[in-house]
């Protein structure tokens, strides 16, 4: 019998499972937020210690909490975190979006809420009204 193919095959599956590595890791995540923090959403990332606080896998998808924090601050309780939607794109993983709403994320300033329709601004009673202003 000859085991030239047996051998062949069984070197060929290991070699291709090698190469699919476990990207299922805080440190893959972080990559993949820093990557795309630096190229794609035009923030300075030089001022701020950036950190993944959390991570769950859901398969080919990850939810990342990432905490932003004035560089050299050693106040615990300073910063924002925000919630990030990550994609396994070949070994590496890609930031889809913030997670928290469809317009692309939560309000890091705080809880404002959403603005008031166009043409009927919310204004505390009492307040004079405002003139509409020509364009």
């Amino acid at each position: 019998m000859n085991r030239a193919p047996i051998a062949a095959a069984l070197a060929a599956f290991c070699l291709l499972s090698a190469c699919h590595k476990d990207i299922q890791t805080t440190d893959a995540v972080q990559r993949g937020v820093m990557k795309y923090l630096s190229t794609k959403s035009g923030l300075s990332t030089s001022s701020m210690d950036i950190s993944v606080t959390s991570v769950s896998f859901r398969g080919n998808e990850a939810d990342a909490v990432v905490h932003f924090q004035a560089k050299g601050s050693n106040d615990a309780s300073s910063g924002i975190n925000m919630k990030y939607i990550l994609e396994r794109s070949g070994g590496e993983w890609v930031v889809k979006g913030r997670a928290g709403s469809a317009a692309g994320g939560a309000n890091p300033h705080g809880g404002m809420g959403a603005m008031p329709p166009t043409g009927a601004p919310a204004l505390p009673p009492g307040h004079p009204a405002i003139p509409p202003q020509s364009k």
